[in-house]
């Protein structure tokens, strides 16, 4: 086994254990906003180690550097915050709904301006 293929696996592998501790996470605690915060580690973490493993292989393997790999990070960076967002104003939106004790919008606070 060469060092790349150690490296590779040693990648894949970390991404693995992220990912199972933000599973663990996601199974453990209790509301959909703490929820959210769980499986942002193993998403961003896990995708760039599977990233960067792909790229070295895929570079050591063909000879040349590739680096098409990091379209598919790159799209999920730029998407996964705009779910993210979406996803906390609908649940916020659905907790306000079943009137649960939640603070007011920004613009029917007392305090506003």
């Amino acid at each position: 086994m060469s060092v790349i293929e150690a490296l590779v696996a040693l990648l894949l592998l970390a991404s693995g254990a992220v990912t199972l501790v933000g599973a663990l996470g996601l199974l453990r605690l209790r509301d959909c906003f703490l929820r959210m915060h769980a499986p942002s580690l193993a998403y961003t973490l896990g995708s760039w180690a599977v990233a960067l493993a792909c790229v070295l292989h895929f570079s050591f393997g063909e000879g040349r550097l590739s680096l098409h790999v990091w379209v598919v990070v790159i799209l999920l960076s730029i998407t996964a915050p705009v779910t993210t967002v979406l996803l906390a104003r609908a649940s916020l939106f659905r907790q306000r709904r079943a009137g649960d004790d939640l603070p007011p919008p920004l613009g029917q606070r007392e305090d506003a301006p």
